[in-house]
């Protein structure tokens, strides 16, 4: 099975009228980097410049709709149980549609596939998270996160995104 196949065998991310999940491709860099940036724009998101992206690419899955990228996020791992919801973004013309949740299932299901068992972002969009199984936690119990990258960003002193977590059972 390839791994597009892996990411959709759930039917909740089956292609529909709102487009299928599937691993992010080459051609894909400049609309992720589109999405990104405007969210950046409105400091929602860190920013992350387009030869990182590339860099990172086989971490990220995107959401098309009429052959046109309209979301995208992306899993990290830190650990050989912790992995984190990264860089989810999906264009504002295509809200309401569940394109973010179908994201975030995506990564969930490519995550217990790799074996892990925790899950945690850095949001201000914690009510999104909460429904989807994410509890707020404090930065201290994710120092893998803390020590692993938060050290290095501009808002390493003065963070305000949220930490929520989530612990991955092997099915669900």
């Amino acid at each position: 099975m390839n791994e597009t196949a892996q990411i959709i065998r759930d039917p909740a991310l089956a292609p529909a009228a709102v487009g299928a999940i599937r691993q992010a491709r080459l051609d894909d860099v400049t609309d992720i980097h589109r999405l990104l940036t405007h969210y950046a724009s409105l400091e929602r998101l860190l920013p992350r410049a387009e030869p990182d992206i590339y860099q990172s690419l086989r971490e990220f899955v995107v959401a098309e709709r009429d052959s046109r990228v309209v979301g995208c996020a992306s899993l990290q791992i830190f650990t050989r149980d912790l992995g984190e919801v990264r860089s989810l973004a999906v264009d504002p013309d295509a809200t309401g549609m569940r394109i973010g949740s179908r994201l975030v299932r995506a990564l969930e299901e490519d995550a217990r596939r790799l074996g892990l068992s925790r899950l945690m972002a850095l949001t201000y969009e914690v009510s999104f998270f909460n429904r989807m199984g994410y509890e707020v936690v404090e930065m201290k119990v994710l120092p893998e996160k803390v020590w692993g990258a938060c050290i290095n960003c501009p808002k390493f002193r003065n963070c305000d995104e949220i930490a929520v977590l989530k612990y991955l059972s092997a099915t669900e």
